[in-house]
């Protein structure tokens, strides 16, 4: 049996985090890992800017239900689950992703919570330490074959886990730094790039 792991923001839906900045109006928000490859400091940083805003959970919850999966990717998730069993493992929170799940036909995720009081995010409770990385392990424990496709920085780990990793749409900063790793640009070519992986196993 084969396992497909995707990253969830960037691969499936758009950016949450971009979004809320966007309606907002707070630029500090659209930092991603892109721009801050460590984890613990960039929702540090978040969470610091929302607190100095005074932004509850319910106005992000809000303007994450107005968005939309990327154009293309609920095929691409309907083929995928038919050929394998599909994994979204994000950096994303359960609190956060709930709309986008039930648009995308409910795919099984593997993700983070947050802490909250009083509709305000107080904190988080990250699922492991490296939980890209473990996710991938745990599945190659059970003698399964993972193929893994993400976008950015904080990826790498189960792209390396993985038997074969792939970026889709990652920027140049990324690419440049782990130019061993195949680039699908659109969903087409992460299909073939997909299957060409598992015709290898």
């Amino acid at each position: 049996m084969d396992i497909l792991c995707l990253d969830l923001e960037g691969v499936l839906v758009p950016e949450v985090w971009q979004a809320v900045a966007n309606e907002t109006q707070i630029p500090e928000l659209l930092k991603t890992t892109r721009d801050i490859p460590n984890y613990d400091d960039l929702m540090n940083y978040r969470l610091g800017i929302i607190d100095q805003h005074d932004i509850t959970l319910s106005q992000i919850q809000a303007e994450i239900a107005k968005l939309a999966p990327l154009p293309g990717a609920a095929d691409f998730l309907r083929w995928a689950r038919q050929h394998f069993q599909v994994a979204i493992i994000s950096d994303t929170f359960y609190e956060f992703a709930a709309p986008l799940m039930a648009q995308l036909d409910e795919p099984f995720l593997l993700c983070h919570k947050l802490e909250i009081s009083n509709d305000r995010i107080t904190g988080y409770r990250l699922r492991q330490a490296d939980p890209k990385r473990c996710s991938v392990k745990a599945f190659k424990s059970l003698e399964l074959n993972i193929i893994a496709a993400g976008d950015s920085f904080n990826d790498v780990s189960m792209l390396e886990e993985a038997d074969a990793g792939i970026f889709f749409q990652a920027p140049d900063n990324v690419r440049e730094q782990f130019p061993q790793y195949p680039l699908a640009n659109n969903y087409g070519e992460l299909q073939s790039l997909i299957l060409a992986a598992q015709a290898r196993f």
